[in-house]
This record gives structure tokens, sequence and C-alpha cells, in this order.
């Protein structure tokens, strides 16, 4: 079954294609690592998946067309690349959480569309008034001590895991992670792996990931997609970091773009 299916799918930055006539799916229970240095189109597409951005082409979410898509978006968990907060902002921890839930009219709508395209397998999504989901969340990500803590006063670890937690509190069938460890040290770098890997295996969550750390998507991500504004590659794990050639060809387009950066 297909979460999301796009087709001859492209977004232009003014006059400029940020994204370029790319074709690919994402099935339930996938954990897709999306590679792709500075600038090759991964925040774009996003941005154009989450209805922020217009783009050219096709687009099918949870089994509808555009005509319902801002209606079904609220399904989709999302962590963006960066996140900068005062340190004085007034909210906490659980505060944050609490703001990732979906009221039940937003909800309800969405899910009568999934019945209607018979997408059965989302029977776990539920409205949670209470705060039960948020105490759930913070032992998932291991904030329950810093739940009443100001988020500005977090570090970047903690930020970062307080965002996947809202981002997760109502179980979304579809999570889509923008380069989350950015900025994060490696040993809760690691931490983070080991909670993507939970969130997809235990929890059942389909997750859309862009990286630039190739070991990590080797180890984690069952299916991988290339891209440099186009995609060069979209398919199974293995056939993608067993294959010389398309190694090299993704290195070698990151160095590309690295060096017109700094010119």
């Amino acid at each position: 079954m297909n979460i999301l299916q796009i087709e001859s799918f492209s977004v232009s930055n003014g006059t400029t294609l940020a994204v370029d006539n790319i074709n690919f799916n994402v099935k339930e229970g996938d954990l897709l690592g999306i590679l792709g240095p500075n600038g090759a189109g991964k925040t774009t597409l996003f941005r154009a998946i989450l209805g922020l951005q217009k783009y050219q082409g096709k687009m099918n979410l949870f089994g509808h067309g555009k005509e319902f898509h801002s209606e079904l978006v609220p399904l989709i968990g999302y962590v963006p690349q960066k996140f900068n907060l005062e340190s004085n902002f007034p909210a906490t921890v659980f505060d944050i959480i609490s703001m990732g839930k979906i009221s039940e009219k937003k909800l309800g709508s969405a899910m009568s569309l999934l019945k209607k395209s018979n997408q059965k397998y989302y029977k776990s999504i539920e409205v949670s008034n209470n705060d039960d989901k948020v105490h759930e969340v913070l032992k998932i990500v291991g904030l329950e001590s810093l739940r009443d803590r100001r988020i500005g006063e977090l570090s970047g670890g903690e930020q970062q895991r307080t965002l996947i937690a809202k981002a997760i509190v109502n179980e979304p069938p579809l999570l889509i992670l923008d380069e989350p460890v950015t900025g994060i040290d490696v040993e809760v770098q690691k931490k983070f792996y080991d909670l993507l890997k939970n969130i997809n295996e235990e929890k059942k969550i389909t997750i859309v990931w862009a990286s630039h750390d190739l070991s990590a998507i080797s180890n984690l991500a069952n299916k991988v997609a290339c891209m440099n504004k186009k995609l060069f590659f979209h398919g199974q794990n293995d056939e993608f970091f067993s294959n010389e050639d398309l190694l090299k060809t993704y290195t070698e387009s990151a160095m590309h773009i690295h060096s017109h950066n700094h010119m």
C-alpha cells in the first residue's frame, strides 16, 4: 500500500527548478532515507509534500489526490532541520509536545477520507484530549525528567527530541524528518537513531528521513532515494550500497555542490 506517491513532480524556486521531474513512492512501513547534498532540493520536496509550496505534477497522499491534500496533511508528523528559540521562550517541553495533538474535527475529517480509500491500517490513530499520550512520548524520547523545563533552556539534542515527541504524539502514519541531527553530538545522534528504529518497528510509523550520513542510512533505512534536484536512484538499501558506481555518483555530486557553495 502506497502512503505517498509522486509522479513527474517538480518544484520551482523563482526561475530555477529546485526539484526536477522526480517519481517515487513510499510504502507502509518503509524507513526511506533520502540522500543528497546541500541544495539538492530535499527541504523543498518536503515543503511541497506538506502543502507549504506549490508544485507541478501529481501527488497522491494516503490514497487521495490534490483536492483532499490539506485535510490529510495533519496526519504527517514533521521535524524540520533547524529550530531556533529564544532561551526565555515561555513554553515548557510538555507544552511544546501538547501542541502536536490534532483536534477532533481535523482528525475526524482525515479519518473519514482514509476509510473511503480503504486504508484500514490507520485504526491506531485516535484523538487524545488527555495527557496520557504526552506522558507516553516523553518516555519514548527519554525526557520525562525535563517535562517542566523551558524549551529554550535545553541542549540542541534535547530540543530535537522534544520536536520528535511533538511530531509523534498522535502516532501519525507518516513521519518526515529533515536532517534532524544537524549540530547534535555523536553520542546523542546514536540515541536518536535507536529511537528512529524503535518508532518505525514498534509503533509501525512510516518514516521519510533526509540525511547526509551514509553509514546511518546504510544501517537503518530499508529503502534509499538519492537526489540532486533530479532523482538518480530509488530502491532497496542493499541495491544502493552494493553499487560502487551509485556511491561514486553520490559522492561526486555532493562534492560538486560543496565546492560551488564555497566559491
